[in-house]
């Protein structure tokens, strides 16, 4: 039977019992390995049991700006690029993008520039705590490629699904809308 999950809109098998399938890959690599495209370099990563790809990123790429928040998709600290749309790493099976382009809040900045929302972002002191900020980095450069004049109400949209527990969302915004009137 084949299904969608709905949080990650990638479809994967359940067997009868009602399970994962460990691997479907159709590399010659025992079960518990496969392959992933992460920041643009491949790895071989353990998939025993399934791990969510949080946990991979975290404890097997030792990939650590990946934060673990509430564990159920909801608060946006985990978020990753995946084929270029922001999903939560929490939720995700790492089984479910063998074949995807992932790229951390480690893969923003290119050949040791940061990307021009972690400038703005650092310009304007916009975090307190810096908990939420590889998910909401990770979200606006995803936003801010998609529609580089985003107004207020498209900005507000595009960070929907990412909590900052210290309230800064209006210094987020500020920030993001002098980006977006630069371009």
């Amino acid at each position: 039977m084949m299904r969608i999950n709905i949080l990650t809109k990638f479809p994967f098998r359940l067997y009868q019992d009602g399970k994962i399938p460990k691997l479907y890959n159709s590399e010659n690599l025992p079960q518990e390995i496969m392959k992933v495209n992460v920041n643009g370099k491949e790895y071989l990563v353990k998939t025993v049991d399934n791990p969510s790809l949080l946990e991979v990123l975290r404890d097997q790429l030792n990939l650590t700006g990946t934060k673990y928040g509430c564990g159920e998709g909801a608060c946006g600290a985990c978020k990753v690029l995946i084929n270029g749309i922001p999903l939560p790493a929490c939720i995700t099976p790492v089984t479910s993008v063998a074949d995807k382009n992932i790229v951390t809040i480690e893969g923003i900045a290119r050949q040791n520039e940061l990307h021009p929302v972690q400038k703005v972002f650092l310009e304007e002191d916009v975090f307190q705590c810096g908990f939420c900020a590889s998910g909401m980095v990770v979200s606006a450069v995803a936003l801010l490629e998609k529609n580089p004049d985003a107004g207020p109400r498209e900005l507000v949209s595009g960070l929907n699904g990412n909590i900052c527990r210290c309230c800064t969302y209006p210094a987020i915004l500020d920030a993001l809308s002098k980006l977006s009137q630069k371009k």
